[in-house]
């Protein structure tokens, strides 16, 4: 059963991913010296959704579905629409704007989901440590890119 509820948690989050894209897009604006080489995302982004799918299972295996907040639900789902819109709107549109408004959704809604996750189980809160901290850095390079890419 946990093993399920795990699965069910994980593999939402690879959603965007399943869309042809341009992924080359990225390697063809201006980057800042910071930026990191594209095989990074491939690498840290699922790692990332392994621990918010742990930390959601943890949640969900902690109180029936009916007893969960509904604060902690939207949160949850306002946070994905913004993690998952970023592919469409940065790759399929070419848009390091909206790119950037994905990004700083992603991060706001992380913090608000980082503490309704926190009320609810704390422990579960650290697996978001690295989510919170990415989608950071992830929004001041969006930024970064579009204003180097606008000037």
């Amino acid at each position: 059963m946990k093993f399920l509820v795990f699965i069910l948690c994980f593999f939402p989050w690879f959603f965007s991913s399943l869309f042809p894209l341009d992924y080359s897009y990225y390697q063809q604006l201006k980057l800042p010296f910071f930026a990191p080489p594209s095989y990074f995302y491939g690498i840290v982004w699922p790692i990332v959704y392994f621990c918010i799918a742990l930390s959601m299972t943890h949640i969900f295996l902690k109180y029936s579905f009916r007893n969960i907040p509904k604060s902690y639900l939207y949160t949850l789902l306002i946070n994905y629409l913004f993690n998952q819109g970023y592919s469409f709107v940065f790759f399929g549109l070419k848009n390091p704007f909206l790119g950037f408004i994905s990004c700083l959704g992603t991060f706001v809604s992380g913090l608000f989901l980082y503490q309704e996750t926190f009320q609810l189980n704390e422990k579960s809160t650290k697996l978001l440590d690295p989510y919170v901290l990415l989608s950071l850095f992830a929004t001041i390079l969006s930024l970064t890119i579009y204003i180097l890419n606008t000037l």
